[in-house]
């Protein structure tokens, strides 16, 4: 009868313990995710504060909703991937690849890549973004498969960047610079590929 004590109180103790390090766990991706979205809430408050202080600033009620739906999605994307896939370089990867996304849908919103924001040649930028949910999709989301389309996507933004750069220089340069996250997301779906391996 002790030992039959003993254990019960063994597994009692090795189950409260799983369940603390899984509140561990959860407490620690709860903190990201209050983090995560209060960055999102301070980046659609900064333009209405600034609204404030200059007139140069003039937000339109569609701004404001044209951002809160591009962060949302951005934000619950996200939040998709890491109740999905446990894979931390996955994670990230899928992390870089929406600010990728992000970043050539705002910059061309805002003020245009090449040009300004009415240049139709700016469409070719804002079409990666299908291509890559398409690539994505076609190699159902495996990390070895994403690393492919995000390694894809970056020489794809370079190339237009470059035969942009006729028109605008400058511009050109700011597009090649904004496929710096492509590639970071590209690796980490590689050493993702590879952790799960």
């Amino acid at each position: 009868m002790p030992l039959t004590a003993a254990r019960g109180s063994l597994h009692r103790s090795m189950m409260h313990g799983e369940t603390a390090m899984a509140s561990k766990a959860n407490d620690g991706v709860g903190l990201w995710r209050v983090v995560g979205w209060s960055i999102a809430a301070v980046l659609l408050l900064l333009p209405l504060a600034a609204m404030q202080f200059t007139s140069e600033v003039r937000w339109t009620p569609f701004d404001f909703l044209f951002a809160s739906l591009m962060i949302g999605s951005v934000g619950l994307l996200f939040e998709l991937t890491v109740r999905m896939n446990p894979n931390r370089f996955y994670r990230i990867g899928v992390g870089f690849a929406l600010a990728a996304a992000f970043l050539l849908v705002w910059a061309n919103g805002a003020v245009g890549m090449i040009g300004n924001e009415d240049n139709p040649y700016n469409l070719w930028f804002i079409a990666l973004v299908p291509l890559v949910l398409l690539g994505s999709s076609a190699l159902r989301f495996r990390a070895s498969g994403m690393a492919w389309v995000m390694a894809a996507t970056a020489v794809a933004q370079l190339l237009i960047a470059g035969f942009g750069a006729v028109a605008d220089p400058r511009g050109a340069l700011f597009s090649a610079l904004c496929a710096f996250p492509w590639p970071c997301s590209a690796l980490f779906f590689r050493r993702a590929a590879r952790s799960d391996a």
